[in-house]
């Protein structure tokens, strides 16, 4: 009982680590020379062509930065985007001036990579109290050497994100940032993992 308590706790701590880290920044970087006031209302923005991803997207972004004079706003919320690669400029310069938007944020899916990888059979070194006899360590050891190995595709997803101000005619890049997501277990937890690291990077660069 012991012996699988402790592999218990190994396994959800290592679980735990792995949730945990499995956003990474690869990038950050902030425009030196921009020293214009600071944003008050924020158009979020994410590129895909899956509606339900970038409205998902969306909506966390937006709900995570919004704070006391910060007002964001969803693109799905003011923003048309019909299906095809077709994109009018004018009607979204339109779109930001009509709803006073003073900066916009936007993230779009950059890459993602595979690979294939083996993964041994686990060993795991828990002494006491079995080691103090042949059958307690026998029993123990015995499916530890036996565990076989196995194939596991990992998947790395690569995200851009850019921030830029609305003040100038062309829209002035004031921060982008690369963030890589490991192994998402589904969409969901990949937006929650960026959307936490932006925002904290944003805090941390004083942009918000």
């Amino acid at each position: 009982m012991r012996r699988q308590a402790i592999l218990v706790f190994v396994t959800v701590a290592a679980c735990a680590a792995l949730l945990a880290a499995s956003t990474k920044l690869v990038m950050s970087w902030k425009n030196p020379g921009y020293t214009a006031p600071n944003f008050h209302r924020m158009l979020v923005l994410g590129m895909s062509d899956k509606t339900e991803i970038r409205a998902d997207f969306e909506d966390a972004l937006s709900s995570r930065i919004a704070r006391p004079g910060i007002e964001t706003i969803p693109g799905n919320q003011i923003l048309l985007r019909p299906e095809g690669a077709t994109v009018n400029l004018d009607y979204i310069k339109s779109q930001v001036r009509s709803n006073q938007i003073d900066c916009v944020i936007v993230s779009r899916l950059v890459k993602v990579d595979k690979n294939i990888k083996y993964v041994p059979g686990q060993t795991y070194y828990l002494p006491y109290p079995y080691y103090g006899s042949f059958y307690g360590y026998y029993g123990a050891i015995y499916q530890q050497v036996y565990t076989p190995g196995y194939l596991r595709e990992e998947k790395k997803v690569r995200i851009e994100t850019n921030l830029y101000s609305t003040s100038g005619p062309q829209g002035e890049l004031v921060w982008t940032a690369i963030s890589d997501t490991f192994d998402p277990a589904s969409a969901k937890k990949a937006i929650d993992g960026v959307v936490k690291l932006v925002v904290k990077e944003l805090e941390k660069e004083k942009v918000i």
